[in-house]
């Protein structure tokens, strides 16, 4: 480890990235000398888990500090040894407080923006560039049990981990849709309450998490993101109801990926900057730069000449003064890795909806794809009621799922909207333009019409409003069937007879457990939940 560490420091004292630092701060040695240790395991409690007192207990227990200007809800903790390096059963019970959503293995200024854009319960927020999620789910741990997060990604891949991250946190508030984040549509109409823009970046800021970016960093690929970056921020501006609150964030350092990109969304005028660090004062961290050289790859100045304007700072001088109000983080000012913030206030009136416009429904409405959720329609909402006895609302079903969500995600879906310019309306009651791949919380399984299983994670939840298939029994019981066992069906059921199938225990001390009751009482939960729920119960 240690020879490797040292190549690394070999790799740096050589690289770009230092000469470029060297050109954007003072004091370059102090910062060289805190981008090589690797960073602390840093987690974040979820406050939506019934468990969360006892996570937090376990984490204390086993040495790790809370991070004091972590403000929730929930908590943030740093562990006492690197990321990853975890052994035995640490090892095991970390990694399975992470997939039962319990925790959220996050670095720990990636929580920052969140806390920046302090979105709350019943909002409707968008997550512009979502995956992997850890954002997503802490936006979704402020909304509570109301409010819509909607988040997006463009690729495939990276979907797919952000569907894989919201459904192990289990929250209702959450809708993944994929698109090209320059041109997602403004659904809802009125636009978002808050946007959160965690951009793509060069990450000059992670030499302590990705040490390649010593070899690999080079300026030019801050130069080809920069319009990226820039029209994502546009975007997510124009989505924004006015009044409404805009984050933008990186982990890069380079002021072309940055301070630039701000510059030029405040030279067109709409909105206004906040102060990052009156928003976030706990934290150490420098005010945004307001001059900059733009760097070839060898770390040398490129002639202004040869620059479009708004990437030269002389250029926007008349916004300058303003970009001190971002938040730049350097690694030796605190604990972990580079980051960049800026927040937005949008100040000018929306012209889509002025409700004095003559719109039109388009003449041929397209219909939501098939694998797209739909609502509950009453012939299935009745044989629910047989089953459980009383359902709750904002019930989707989507091929052999039964999903729960928020009233708002329900008004995203019933909601009007505009397109074409905002010449034509399409009505509610679908999601186009949206291309929705998933949303809210899973709570069962359907098949042939009826329910087969109920999902161990939906539980809890499900409990104050179904009735029908809960059933109590001694603490012996639930102990021996997470020890493995599967007690024959007259050991449970001591009282006449039960139709077999999907149903949840629980005993006295509050403990829900989700059973399939056959001849035999077999556990539906997962290896990671049964692993959690032994060391609760010292078994």
């Amino acid at each position: 480890m240690e020879g490797r560490e040292w190549d690394w420091e070999k790799e740096a004292e050589k690289s770009i990235l230092l000469k470029a630092v060297s050109r954007w701060r003072e004091n370059k040695s102090s910062w060289f000398k805190s981008s090589f240790s690797r960073l602390p395991e840093t987690v974040r409690v979820n406050p939506l888990h019934h468990d969360q007192a006892w996570v937090e207990g376990w984490l204390s227990n086993l040495g790790a500090k809370e991070i004091k200007w972590f403000s929730g809800p929930g908590s943030a903790w740093k562990l006492p040894f690197v990321r990853g390096s975890a052994e035995g059963e640490v090892k095991t019970i970390l990694s399975a407080l992470h997939k039962t959503g319990r925790v959220t293995r996050q670095e720990e200024v990636s929580m920052l923006p969140v806390l920046a854009l302090n979105p709350e319960p019943g909002e409707i927020v968008l997550d512009l560039c979502a995956s992997p999620g850890s954002k997503t789910t802490q936006i979704c741990e402020h909304m509570g049990d109301s409010g819509a997060v909607v988040a997006n990604e463009i690729i495939s891949g990276r979907v797919n981990t952000l569907v894989s991250n919201i459904q192990r946190h289990s929250c209702k508030s959450s809708l993944v849709v994929q698109h090209d984040g320059r041109h997602i549509p403004m659904v809802p109409m009125e636009g978002y309450d808050r946007v959160l823009i965690d951009a793509p970046c060069t990450g000059s800021g992670t030499t302590r998490k990705n040490p390649d970016v010593w070899r690999k960093w080079i300026p030019s690929a801050g130069l080809s993101l920069h319009e990226l970056q820039y029209n994502l921020l546009k975007r997510g501006i124009a989505v924004t109801k006015p009044g409404g609150r805009i984050v933008y964030s990186t982990c890069s350092l380079d002021p072309v990926e940055n301070e630039a990109v701000v510059s030029r969304i405040l030279l067109e005028g709409g909105v206004k900057i906040i102060s990052a660090r009156r928003e976030i004062s706990e934290i150490p961290s420098d005010p945004g730069m307001t001059e900059w050289d733009v760097l070839d790859d060898n770390g040398d100045t490129v002639d202004k000449e040869e620059l479009p304007e708004y990437l030269d700072s002389s250029y926007v001088s008349e916004v300058s003064s303003q970009l001190d109000l971002c938040m730049r983080i350097w690694n030796d000012k605190i604990d972990g890795g580079g980051f960049f913030l800026a927040i937005f206030q949008k100040n000018e009136p929306s012209d889509r909806m002025d409700k004095n416009e003559n719109n039109e429904k388009l003449p041929h409405l397209i219909e939501d794809h098939s694998s797209y959720p739909q609502p509950v329609g009453e012939e299935m909402s009745v044989k629910f009621l047989e089953k459980w006895e009383n359902i709750p609302p904002y019930l989707w079903n989507r091929g052999k799922s039964l999903i729960w969500s928020t009233e708002e995600i329900y008004k995203i879906w019933s909601s009007d909207r505009l397109r074409r310019k905002n010449r034509n309306l399409i009505p509610g009651k679908r999601w186009h333009p949206l291309k929705v791949i998933h949303l809210g919380l899973i709570i069962a399984k359907i098949r042939k019409g009826k329910l087969e299983r109920i999902s161990s994670k939906a539980v809890r939840p499900l409990r104050e409003y179904i009735f029908g298939s809960f059933i109590q029994v001694d603490r012996e019981i639930i102990d021996s069937i997470l020890m493995g066992e599967a007690p024959e069906y007259n050991r449970v059921i001591k009282n006449g007879e039960m139709s077999k199938g999907s149903f949840v225990l629980f005993d006295n001390s509050g403990l829900l457990l989700s059973v399939w009751i056959g001849k035999k009482v077999t556990a539906m939960i997962s290896n990671e939940e049964r692993i959690i729920l032994r060391k609760i119960r010292n078994l």
